[in-house]
């Protein structure tokens, strides 16, 4: 029997890695979308924003404190700021 393996996404509602199941994006993922944007860092961090504002607002839907949105921003877009 082949095993087949799953992708580093996120898995809606609860942004967790479908792969690995911890917080999206997971380090597999994030090195990924470095890999994928590596000529476009700024539609990196447009792409990032955009998930992390859906994330917001599906995690303020199935978590009773909902998510701080420091916490989200430095889960999504501060890592993959240009340094």
């Amino acid at each position: 029997m082949t095993r087949r393996r799953l992708a580093h996404l996120p898995s809606r509602p609860t942004w967790r890695c479908q792969a690995c199941g911890i917080a999206w994006p997971c380090s597999a993922a994030k090195l990924n979308l470095l890999a994928g944007y590596r000529e476009d860092r700024d539609a990196l961090l447009s792409y990032l924003a955009a998930l992390r504002d859906e994330a917001a607002a599906q995690l303020g839907a199935v978590l009773p404190d909902g998510v701080a949105s420091a916490d989200l921003a430095e889960r999504f877009t501060g890592w993959a700021s240009a340094r």
